[in-house]
């Protein structure tokens, strides 16, 4: 999934890191011929960089990030009472997170585009949603499950 640079830091080795919308970071290493990014060598190069787009593959993977808090959770829906729109595609808010939480049961996990990807998730089970990822959720069959909202602690790592 695409993000934008809200800003940089340099990690423990010195390396320049973007600070990407989702929360997540990625190294920008400048090391030729292997990388060619001569832009992280200055603040006015990392600067005109601020609000591109870098692919964030740890999105792709739906992984949480872990310097998120928890803002809210859904009361306990079953396979007759959640309400339709988590039925069809819809998302979350940019910044906003969120992760299903299955009891018991199974419930699928549509992803849309750019990850594309269904997962059957059984009880115990729980699944990321990154912000703005289109997605629904459908019942395989009882099931009781809810889902949590996060957003960023503002400590990044």
């Amino acid at each position: 999934m695409h993000r934008k640079i809200t800003g940089f830091h340099l990690d423990s080795f010195d390396h320049w890191v973007a600070e990407l919308d989702c929360f997540h970071n990625q190294h920008v290493r400048h090391d030729p011929p292997f990388q060619n990014r001569p832009w992280t060598q200055s603040d006015a190069g990392r600067n005109a960089m601020i609000g591109t787009e870098l692919n964030c593959v740890l999105c792709d993977e739906l992984s949480l990030p872990d310097t998120l808090v928890l803002v809210r959770r859904t009361p306990e829906f079953d396979q007759d009472n959640f309400p339709g729109g988590l039925k069809k595609d819809h998302k979350t808010r940019k910044g906003t997170w969120g992760r299903i939480n299955v009891i018991t049961g199974k419930l699928y996990y549509h992803c849309q585009a750019p990850v594309n990807r269904m997962l059957l998730l059984s009880a115990g089970m729980k699944a990321p949603i990154p912000p703005e990822l289109l997605h629904h959720v459908q019942p395989d069959g009882p099931v009781r499950f809810f889902v949590e909202f996060f957003t960023s602690s503002g400590i990044r790592q």
